[in-house]
């Protein structure tokens, strides 16, 4: 059947493409208010300049195959982020830092799992690359909720996590305690870890409200090993100055692999799982050097799948014979115009909701 599409990939029609559209200018004109500019890598590109570019990633979830034209490997970008940090790094290498980017565009898994069914996701996001502050962090997680919430995103919510803390500060562990610790953390297992040393317990219980997080935090770090950590976490949520709701989960990993100390996931009233998610991360440039960098991405699927790209249609029906002047001067104060290029033509068939009449929009029934 020619109408079949591989699973996990799907069309997208009227007027869910649209509100994709509306979806997409929001967001990036928020990122080009704080001086984001635009870039737009190309959908494929050589797998080796993909793999490895951002610390502890590699391209594992990339379609790949072979170019007929060069023989080499190509790959069909999982993840943006990489190709802007090729940008960054190699054609904007110069570029005084920090470097700020914006991007939107398609890209394809490799696979798909059954909490997340789609292979083919819209991604739009922004990287601030050359710095790795507290400074530069705040800014993109506000450049992030300011821009969900100018594409009309009610009810979002933010969940930060520190995903490098046990790496960093259980160095004093056998590596295969440490390991064991980690596992046991990422599965949130409060017997394992208590099994393993009763003193990691407070992460695990620290999970929730941030403000309770956090301070169950400090007052089980006796040492003072996470003070400067958690100054940082708190100084970046204080930048959101309570416009959103935010939870703390110190031990969160799933996901964030390559961020370093910051991590954060974006949700949204009504939508399930996240909507996007972000942190700070090392760029590896090819002769060996690393650069930090953070940055945030939004999937919109998800949330154009709740309904919340929706708009009502406004349609203005143009019988056949309206004086194009007249035509030009209605879109130019926002209407849609669909023109009847046939005498039967109706605006019940062209899905218009008003139609032009004796100098006049008139609403229909």
């Amino acid at each position: 059947m020619t109408g079949l599409l591989p699973e996990g990939f799907h069309d997208r029609l009227p007027p869910a493409a649209d509100g994709l559209r509306r979806f997409e200018d929001a967001v990036l004109g928020i990122a080009h208010g704080y001086g984001y500019e635009q870039v737009d890598p190309p959908l494929a590109e050589f797998e080796a300049a993909l793999a490895g570019r951002l610390k502890g990633t590699a391209a594992t979830d990339a379609v790949r195959f072979v170019d007929p034209v060069s023989q080499r490997t190509l790959a069909i970008r999982p993840d943006i982020t990489a190709q802007v940090a090729r940008i960054a790094a190699t054609r904007m290498g110069h570029h005084p830092r920090p470097v700020r980017l914006s991007y939107a565009g398609p890209v394809m898994k490799l696979r798909a799992t059954e909490l997340a069914p789609r292979r083919a996701l819209r991604q739009i996001g922004a990287e601030l690359i050359g710095m790795d502050t507290v400074a530069a962090a705040a800014e993109i997680v506000t450049v992030a909720v300011e821009a969900l919430q100018a594409a009309g995103v009610s009810g979002v919510s933010i969940d930060f996590t520190l995903p490098d803390l046990v790496a960093t500060i259980a160095t004093d562990l056998p590596a295969d305690r440490r390991a064991a610790l980690i596992d046991a953390l990422d599965a949130k297992d409060a017997g394992r870890v208590a099994a393993i040393d009763p003193a990691w317990l407070p992460l695990v219980e620290a999970a929730g409200p941030f403000d309770a997080a956090l301070a169950r935090l400090r007052a089980a770090d006796g040492a003072g090993r996470l003070t400067s950590r958690l100054d940082s976490i708190e100084a970046i949520a204080h930048t959101l100055d309570g416009r959103v709701a935010m939870t703390l989960d110190p031990t969160e990993r799933h996901g964030f692999e390559y961020q370093s100390w910051l991590g954060f996931s974006l949700f949204a009233r009504g939508v399930l799982g996240e909507v996007g998610r972000g942190g700070t991360y090392a760029v590896c440039h090819e002769n060996g050097t690393e650069e930090s960098a953070v940055g945030f991405s939004l999937y919109a699927d998800a949330l154009l799948d709740a309904g919340l790209g929706e708009q009502d249609r406004r349609r203005l029906f143009l019988p056949i014979g309206t004086d194009r002047a007249a035509a030009a001067r209605l879109r130019g104060q926002g209407w849609v115009t669909v023109a009847a290029l046939a005498t039967d033509d109706t605006p019940v068939a062209q899905l218009c909701t008003h139609v032009w009449q004796g100098n006049a929009v008139i609403a229909l029934d």
